[in-house]
């Protein structure tokens, strides 16, 4: 059975202060990228531009980890969409200990993929993996379906794992997921790559008949299946519910909503009582892949890897955040509310998640497992303890990180009103939210939830 308990996390690992700012005269091209622009991860990890970066221990520019003598492996991972969560987080890590990386960025904006391109063991690859037939094509290319005139980009494809021994997969839903996955799939094959992880999801309806397909994920499920016939030496992580996904921002499914009381309300059609696997994608995916291919195929080939941390009803989860960031949270069980524009394809994917988990369900044991596996789902958190054991749980991602990310965004309230929304009422609220206009202007997403200012980057949200 999963575990019922928050993990309890590590705190005896040996940190070192990085350099101070009077010993380095050089300014950081992510410090630059900061000052001209403003989104979820202006100021989070990645960056050293916020003053509440004194807090965090795990903050990656204000401590690093004490290096260990080890042998630098001779080897390269090829990976997509290079500005994700997923993505950057192992590229941080694989280059730190050697590995070179040979990385697909949409384009160049942003504090990430400005990291990406400027990091000396990344050679970068700026495009997309899709192609519009004609130039003038302004379709929504995230429309689930086939979407005639919208091809696949095989030639960056091809180039991208030009002497690449691994590969970390995670396809997104701009232009035809399956198409591009498939021809990803086929060119890490024709190259040789002796261990392709994939980042997969489940369709649901394949456990289960009467439970919705989720269209984003079924997309992930049907590449997975093409990549296990063709017989790449592969292996598929499914990864648990961002942490980083909570913002006060009004963005729908994760909006941790800020109350005129200084509390917090998440709202969403998750049972409040019903299991669901948590990651904090940016600091925990890394050391896990990394770990994964240094295991190599023979233990991991065709295997399914859980990855998630925390196993927390939506109640529990409220609780950790309210512990982290010191104020009260509430969780209400309600519809997922639509308050800015989005991508089609996005609006797709919550409209069957609603369905999915239905609000008319009332029994928790009858919720479908997220992971659409129940026995996969079970192991929770144990597949992911076995890869790293240093992960950074929701309540110490809410004490440490979603300040710096709210503060990016121009928020105030973690310098206001040291006595508002105290923490320690009931999380569970069934009172009514109040509505917003519609801010939102982006045909954006893969995973995150980054934006500039109020309006999200070319960069992503979901995966």
């Amino acid at each position: 059975m999963p575990s019922t308990n928050p993990i309890p996390i590590r705190t005896d690992l040996v940190f070192r202060p990085a350099p101070s700012e009077n010993g380095n005269g050089n300014s950081s091209p992510k410090s630059s990228a900061t000052h001209s622009t403003r989104h979820k991860h202006t100021r989070s990890s990645y960056s050293e531009g916020s003053p509440l970066t004194a807090m965090s221990r795990n903050n990656s520019l204000t401590y690093r980890p004490l290096k260990r003598s080890t042998p630098s492996p001779d080897k390269t991972i090829a990976v997509i969409n290079a500005s994700g969560r997923q993505a950057a987080s192992l590229i941080r890590i694989a280059t730190a200990v050697g590995y070179k990386v040979r990385a697909q960025l949409r384009n160049l904006e942003g504090v990430i993929a400005t990291e990406v391109a400027t990091n000396p063991n990344v050679t970068v690859f700026v495009g997309e993996l899709y192609l519009r037939n004609q130039p003038d094509d302004k379709r929504d290319v995230t429309v689930h379906g086939h979407l005639p005139g919208i091809l696949v980009n095989r030639s960056l494809i091809s180039q991208l794992f030009n002497g690449a021994q691994l590969a970390f997969i995670n396809t997104t839903f701009y232009g035809n997921e399956i198409q591009i996955g498939e021809a990803i799939a086929d060119a890490a094959k024709k190259a040789g790559v002796q261990h392709y992880i994939y980042s997969s999801m489940p369709d649901h309806a394949a456990y289960n008949p009467e439970w919705p397909s989720l269209p984003l994920w079924a997309a992930k499920h049907e590449v997975e299946n093409y990549v296990r016939r063709i017989g790449l030496p592969a292996t598929f992580i499914y990864t648990g519910i961002y942490n980083n996904n909570f913002t006060s921002l009004l963005y729908p499914l994760f909006c941790m909503e800020l109350q005129p009381d200084g509390s917090f309300v998440w709202e969403a059609p998750f049972h409040p009582n019903a299991k669901l696997p948590w990651l904090d994608a940016e600091h925990d995916v890394g050391p896990a892949i990394i770990q994964v291919f240094k295991d190599g195929p023979d233990k991991w080939s065709g295997k399914r890897i859980a990855l998630a941390y925390e196993y927390l009803t939506p109640v529990e989860a409220c609780r950790a955040f309210e512990r982290g960031v010191g104020r009260r949270v509430r969780y209400k069980r309600g519809p997922i509310e639509i308050r800015v524009k989005i991508p089609e394809g996005y609006r797709e994917q919550l409209e069957a998640l609603e369905r999915l988990f239905s609000l008319n369900n009332d029994d928790p044991k009858k919720q479908p497992p997220y992971f659409g596996d129940a026995e996969l789902e079970s192991r929770c958190p144990e597949d992911a303890l076995k890869l790293w054991e240093g992960p950074r749980g929701l309540e110490e991602y809410a004490r440490e990180i979603f300040p710096l990310e709210e503060e990016a965004n121009g928020m105030t309230w973690m310098r206001e009103g040291e006595g508002l929304g105290q923490a320690g009422a009931d999380p569970a609220d069934n009172g009514e939210e109040e509505e917003a206009d519609d801010d939102g202007d982006d045909e954006s997403l893969d995973e995150g939830l980054i934006m500039r200012g109020l309006k999200r980057d070319e960069e992503s949200w979901l995966a």
